[in-house]
């Protein structure tokens, strides 16, 4: 790697909207046939968003682009997102595509339903990610190297799945709990070991990318920079607000390693840091501060090409999953209740029948509420974590969520096994 003594940084962007269920009531199920989803709420938000967000940020990203060529930025768009693009912002995927044709920015791949199938299904899981790989390639010409999955959830046994896949990294959180004091500058492997021969049976029979990887390093979220964008960058009561990107710089200049990694949800720029907070400013700047004090931007892709060989790799050890969401950094935002485990296992038990009925329809609504939001909906967490649940849900209480989610569950249970009438 060349010896540069700043260490390069690596901005890694999630776009990603949910489908939001409607108020689906026992009585009226036999008139609903499919129709699931509340859409003129999902619309709603989805150009609200655009609006705020997607169509400014992906302008001003263009712009910087253009004006610094060695300017490099990633991104992760789930199947979902991608899909209320061609209902609700056509606009929207353009602004994306032309980000792509640039040739400045990297696409990763994901589950497509921004599901947590990982947990439940290595069969689904892999369906899913060879579908994601396979729209981005049709949608960006680009094939995916880098393997990010749902919400950062990660461990050994993931990063052993996507290099039997074929991807040549993956990212996760830099938990201090597995750093054990180490930073997360670097880039890492996971430990060696062989999966179960019939994990690997099954992936090499839904592999999305043609060749096997020996090695797959694990990129590692820098969670406290990238939180003093994402989560502290309003907060007034922060004691280093106003943050500007010249300080902003001196933070990166001050920070040792292979690479400082950056991961945050897109909606950051626009949505959750108004714009009246100077959330685009302070973004359109860092590349000028960047640009004067020799920090380079690479994406994970280009990260790994260039990263130490693998032998000198130190090990992220990860046993138990570890995520990026909640002070918790597990999977308790998705799985922490008695109503959350209920609905995940009702979800997955359909999975045979649903499959088997062969109604592509009935798969991709199936598929549809196995994105993780609909878990985190139902979440009973209190205090700081409470409160941002509740800012991303849209129903009144985690009970409405799980109201709302059995019973489009029952709606699929009697399209898969209708009742017969009585005489």
């Amino acid at each position: 790697m060349d010896k540069n003594p700043l260490p390069q940084v690596c901005f890694y962007f999630q776009v990603h909207q949910p489908y939001r269920l409607k108020d689906l009531r026992i009585r009226d199920m036999h008139e609903c046939g499919l129709h699931l989803f509340d859409d003129e709420k999902n619309a709603a938000i989805f150009r609200k968003v655009a609006e705020k967000c997607y169509l400014p940020m992906n302008a001003l990203i263009l712009s910087l682009l253009k004006e610094y060529p060695d300017f490099r930025v990633a991104f992760s768009l789930s199947g979902t997102f991608l899909d209320q693009c061609e209902l609700y912002g056509p606009d929207v995927l353009e602004s994306f595509q032309k980000l792509g044709n640039t040739g400045q920015v990297e696409f990763l791949a994901e589950t497509y339903y921004h599901s947590l199938s990982f947990l439940k299904s290595l069969p689904e899981f892999c369906e899913q990610v060879k579908q994601h790989v396979r729209t981005i390639e049709r949608l960006f010409k680009q094939t995916p190297r880098v393997f990010r999955n749902t919400e950062l959830v990660y461990s050994n046994t993931l990063a052993h799945t996507v290099r039997l896949m074929g991807f040549h990294g993956v990212l996760a959180e830099g938990a201090d709990h597995l750093l054990n004091g180490r930073s997360p500058n670097h880039v890492y492997a996971p430990p060696a070991f062989r999966l179960p021969v019939d994990r690997e049976r099954t992936i090499r029979a839904h592999r999305p990318l043609s060749h096997r990887c020996r090695s797959v390093a694990i990129l590692l979220k820098n969670y406290r920079l990238s939180d003093d964008i994402a989560f502290r960058f309003s907060n007034k009561n922060w004691s280093e607000h106003p943050l500007s990107a010249e300080r902003f710089t001196d933070w990166i200049c001050n920070n040792h390693g292979d690479t400082i990694n950056l991961f945050m949800d897109y909606e950051t720029f626009g949505e959750h840091q108004w714009s009246d907070t100077g959330i685009f400013d302070f973004f359109a700047s860092l590349p000028r501060f960047w640009s004067e004090r020799g920090i380079r931007t690479r994406t994970p892709g280009d990260v790994i090409e260039q990263a130490p060989d693998v032998e000198s790799r130190e090990i992220f050890d990860a046993h138990n999953f570890v995520s990026w969401a909640d002070m918790e950094r597990d999977l308790s935002a998705w799985l922490s209740n008695t109503i959350q485990c209920a609905a995940f296992d009702a979800l997955y038990h359909l999975e045979p029948d649903i499959k088997n009925s062969g109604d592509p329809d009935l798969l991709k609504t199936w598929r549809y509420l196995q994105t993780s939001d609909h878990l985190y909906y139902m979440c009973t967490k209190y205090w700081s974590d409470g409160d941002v649940h509740k800012y991303f849900s849209p129903y009144d209480s985690p009970y409405e969520a799980f109201r709302r989610f059995s019973h489009a569950l029952h709606l699929l249970k009697s399209l898969i096994h209708p009742i017969p009438a009585t005489s």
